[in-house]
């Protein structure tokens, strides 16, 4: 998904819970050469795993990648996942995930499930990891 810093590798950052990971399959980037900055907008899908939801990508999610010419990598990626909670009960989530490679990355979730209701006001990080064809995406409730 990163294709602004291919090297771009957050696994190492020492975080707090991890609550989701996403494995992310992207296709069919659209790259703009701009004169100020490079766009990227990256179409994906994926499935989501962890302690409290588990589903999948509704339709496609899109990154999209603002690279300053002088190599600063701004993101801001906006998916939905159906699933189910750790209750058992159907429930859809959204995540926008925003950051640079400097700063690192802030997710922002809301919910229709009543048991990850919480998600919504907890401060949250993010890391991404490189893989074959896209990227995984952990989540994690800062400490």
């Amino acid at each position: 998904m990163v294709k602004c810093s291919e090297n771009i590798n957050t696994e190492d950052v020492l975080l707090g819970d991890l609550i989701l990971e996403i494995d992310v399959d992207c296709f069919d980037a659209v790259h703009i050469k701009g004169n100020t900055r490079d766009i990227v907008m990256i179409p994906f899908t994926g499935k989501a795993t962890g302690p409290y939801f588990s589903g999948s990508v509704i339709g496609e999610g899109m990154d999209t990648q603002k690279i300053g010419k002088d190599g600063e990598c701004v993101l801001s990626a906006r998916y939905a996942l159906e699933g189910r909670d750790t209750e058992g009960q159907p429930c859809r989530v959204f995540i926008e995930n925003q950051g640079s490679d400097k700063t690192g990355f802030r997710p922002m979730i809301v919910t229709d499930s009543k048991y990850l209701a919480k998600w919504e006001s907890m401060e949250l990080s993010s890391t991404i990891t490189p893989k074959a064809g896209g990227v995984i995406v952990r989540i994690y409730a800062d400490s």
